[in-house]
C-alpha cells in the first residue's frame, strides 16, 4: 500500500506539472516580474567563467529554493557546505539529473560518508550542450557537445562534539574542472580544424570551505538532534587558464561566492530554511556582483515522504520549486523536483531535476549509541542504590566508547562528591 500510494503521488506530480497549463504563454508574467526586480540586475553578471558551478545538481537542495548552506542534511552538503560531511547521519551515496535550458543538462554522481567525527565524500558533475555547426546552405557540418566537467574531493571534522554542545563542522572541498570547447570548422572548406576547440578550453582550480554550527532553540519536540542549524561557506575561491596549444592565459574569474545560512524545524513535520549570498571577484574586488537570496520549507506528511518548496531570487528573475522526498524499500531516497524558472526561459517554463540516494548506514553509530545508553542507564540504577563505585565504573566504561558524552563525565563528579562525603561522615564518627 505504501509504494502504491509513492507511485500514485509521483504520477499526479508529474502529470501536474508537464500538463499543457504549464505549457502556456508565461511572456507578460517575465516582463512584470522583470520590471519589479530590474533593481537587482548586476552590471558585471554573467562575466564569470564555468558558470556551470552556479548550476544545481537538483534534488532537495534546489526544491528549497537551493536555501540549503544552514541544513546540509544529505549528500547534497558536499555542493553547499563542505563541513557537514562531519555531520551526516548515513553514508550516502546519489546521482542527480537536472533538465536545464534548451537541450541542456547537468548529470551528477556523488557519495559521502563519516568515521566518528571525520567526513569523507567525492562527487562529479558534468553540464552538456549540444553542439552543432551549419554551413551557408544550412547543412550540418559538425556535431558534438559542449561540456563543463568537475571533480570534487571532500574532508570535514566535527570538532569538540559532545552531548549538549555538537561541536564545530568544519570541511574543505578541493575542485577541478575542465571546459571542453568541440573542434570548429573552416568557414570556406567547412572542414574540421583539429585542435581549434583547445584553444577555448579551459582548466580551473579551486577550493570551498564551508562551516555547521548545531544547537537547540525555541524546540516544542523530543529529540537528541538539534533543531537549529547555522552554516557558512566560501564556494568555488580559485582561478581558471584558457588558451591552451596556443598562448596560455588566464581566464575570467570563477563564480566565488560566500554565503550564510540557517534552517529552523520548531516542530517536528516543520522545517524553514533561509539563505544569504553575496559574489566576489577574486581577480578584481571593485567590480560589483549582486547578492542574491532563498528560502525553503519541508513538511514532512508521513516518516517516508514529505513535500518541498522554495523561492530563489538571483537577479531580476526569480525562481520557485516544488518538490516531493519519498523513501521505498528502507534505503532508497528518490526525489522529484519542478522549477518555475523565469530566469532561463519564458515558455515554456517547466523544468525537472530527478534524483537517487542510497541509503548504505550509519557505520555502526545507532549500535554504538545504544550500548552508551544501556551503560550509562546501568550506572544511573547503580547510582540510586548508592553503589557509587559501580556507577563510576560503568560511566568510565561510557567514556571510553565516547569521551564527550557529558552526562557520564557529570554523573562521575556526582558519585565522587558522593563518595568524599561519605568518607568525611565516617572520619569524623572516628572516636580518637
Amino acid at each position: 500500500m505504501k509504494h502504491f500510494l509513492l507511485i500514485l503521488a509521483t504520477s499526479f506530480f508529474l502529470t501536474a506539472i508537464a500538463s499543457p497549463a504549464h505549457t502556456l504563454d508565461f511572456t507578460d508574467v517575465h516582463v512584470n516580474l522583470s520590471d519589479a526586480f530590474s533593481v537587482l540586475e548586476g552590471k558585471n553578471e554573467g562575466t564569470t567563467a564555468f558558470r556551470s558551478l552556479m548550476i544545481p545538481w537538483g534534488g532537495k537542495a534546489e526544491s528549497l529554493g537551493t536555501a540549503y548552506t544552514g541544513l546540509a542534511d544529505d549528500v547534497s552538503c558536499l555542493e553547499y557546505n563542505p563541513g557537514a560531511s562531519a555531520v551526516l547521519a548515513k553514508t550516502e551515496a546519489a546521482i542527480f539529473h537536472n533538465s536545464w535550458i534548451a537541450d541542456s543538462a547537468m548529470e551528477s554522481i556523488a557519495a559521502t560518508g563519516r568515521i566518528g567525527n571525520l567526513g569523507l565524500g567525492g562527487a562529479m558533475r558534468c553540464f552538456y550542450i549540444p553542439f552543432s555547426e551549419y554551413n551557408s546552405f544550412g547543412e550540418r557540418v559538425a556535431k558534438s557537445y559542449y561540456t563543463e566537467t568537475t571533480v570534487l574531493f571532500n574532508i570535514a571534522y566535527n570538532f569538540f562534539a559532545g552531548y549538549y554542545f555538537k561541536g564545530i563542522a568544519v570541511g574543505l572541498n578541493a575542485k577541478a574542472a575542465w571546459r571542453g570547447v568541440p573542434d570548429y570548422t573552416d568557414n570556406n572548406t567547412d572542414a574540421i580544424i583539429k585542435g581549434s576547440g583547445l584553444s577555448q578550453s579551459g582548466l580551473a582550480i579551486a577550493g570551498d570551505a564551508g562551516i555547521m554550527l548545531r544547537f537547540n532553540v525555541g524546540k516544542f519536540f523530543s529529540s537528541r538532534e538539534s533543531n537549529f542549524r547555522v552554516g557558512l561557506n566560501i564556494l568555488n575561491a580559485g582561478a581558471a587558464i584558457t588558451g591552451f596549444g596556443k598562448r596560455v592565459q588566464l581566464d575570467d574569474p570563477l563564480p566565488t561566492s560566500a554565503t550564510l545560512g540557517i534552517s529552523y524545524r520548531m516542530i517536528k513535520p516543520l522545517m524553514l530554511t533561509l539563505e544569504f549570498r553575496q559574489p566576489f571577484n577574486l581577480l578584481n574586488f571593485s567590480e560589483y556582483h549582486m547578492w542574491s537570496a532563498g528560502i525553503g520549507t519541508q513538511v514532512l506528511v508521513t516518516n517516508f515522504f514529505s513535500v518541498l518548496g522554495g523561492f530563489s531570487l538571483k537577479g531580476a528573475n526569480p525562481r520557485i520549486s516544488l518538490g516531493m522526498e519519498f523513501t521505498i524499500l528502507k534505503n532508497i531516497q528518490m526525489h522529484v523536483n519542478y522549477t518555475l524558472d523565469l530566469t532561463s526561459s519564458a515558455n515554456p517554463v517547466n523544468r525537472i531535476s530527478a534524483s537517487a540516494k542510497l541509503l548504505l548506514g550509519d557505520g555502526g553509530r545507532a549500535e554504538k549509541q545504544k550500548r552508551i545508553d544501556e551503560l550509562y542507564n546501568r550506572g544511573l540504577a547503580y547510582f540510586v542504590q548508592y553503589d557509587f563505585e559501580a556507577a563510576i565504573a560503568c560511566w568510565n566504561e561510557v567514556l571510553t566508547l565516547d569521551k564527550r558524552f557529558d552526562p557520564a563525565i557529570e554523573g562521575i563528579k556526582s558519585a565522587t562528591m558522593e563518595l568524599e562525603l561519605f568518607q568525611r561522615i565516617r572520619d569524623a564518627q572516628i572516636l580518637e
